[in-house]
């Protein structure tokens, strides 16, 4: 039956031997409905829409100004994946316009850092991934000199986290920024702590060293109490 649904018939309608399947006769409802609910300006870019604004009544007007709308801000959020996606140097004179009015809608995560630090070319190194990976967040980087004038050594490397002009985090020195042997994935959990990204990390990376620590410094504290309680025990009684 070459209108049974098996899997030979599928063969051979693949094959072009047997004529393609017809569809059910609701499916081809379902469509057509789908067709004809479908407006002609969904499927117009946002210059299509503007010149054919008068040829729509007064309910499709609204509906298309929040078409339009949404076109816009995915236009917006385009524009932006192509601006951003690298780690980039700014200086002092830079801060103002590039961090603190930057976009309403836009994280902006700025590496203050001295070349001459190790740790600071770690964190350069971390998020200039860490821009490729996530895109539609600002990361930039500036000599701490250029900022902060006389800005301490021992504050490197800095970063600092905005949005909305305001500070939402902050990591100063090396032990808040996660210490010398920093992996990329800790960097981005800190920054997803704050909201900076949306990461696909389900735990921090650093808990299975943080739980290994913490055992270590129990064994210690369990060989070092042990140890005392023996010390006690072959103690002369002297009373």
């Amino acid at each position: 039956d070459p209108n049974e649904d098996t899997e030979w018939n599928d063969i051979l309608r693949h094959f072009g031997i047997l004529p393609p399947k017809e569809k059910p006769k609701d499916e081809e409802m379902v469509l057509h409905l789908q067709k004809e609910a479908e407006k002609p300006y969904e499927r117009m870019n946002l210059e299509e829409l503007k010149e054919a604004e008068d040829d729509f009544d007064e309910a499709d007007r609204k509906a298309i100004e929040m078409y339009r709308q949404q076109r816009l801000q995915e236009w917006k959020c385009l524009q932006r994946r192509q601006t951003y996606g690298e780690l980039r140097e700014i200086c002092g004179e830079q801060y103002v316009k590039e961090v603190t009015s930057a976009p309403e809608d836009v994280w902006v995560i700025i590496h203050l850092y001295r070349s001459s630090i190790p740790m600071c070319l770690l964190v350069n190194e971390h998020l200039s991934l860490l821009a490729r990976k996530f895109p539609q967040v600002k990361f930039l980087k500036a000599i701490a000199n250029s900022c902060i004038q006389n800005y301490h050594d021992r504050c490197l490397p800095t970063i600092l986290v905005y949005k909305t002009g305001e500070i939402k985090g902050r990591f100063i020195g090396v032990a808040e920024c996660g210490g010398i042997y920093l992996k990329a994935e800790e960097l981005e959990w800190k920054l997803a702590e704050v909201g900076a990204t949306e990461t696909n990390l389900e735990e921090n990376p650093k808990k299975d060293i943080m739980n290994t620590m913490t055992l270590s410094a129990g064994n210690i504290s369990a060989y070092e109490d042990t140890n005392t309680k023996s010390s006690d025990v072959m103690k002369p009684d002297i009373t």
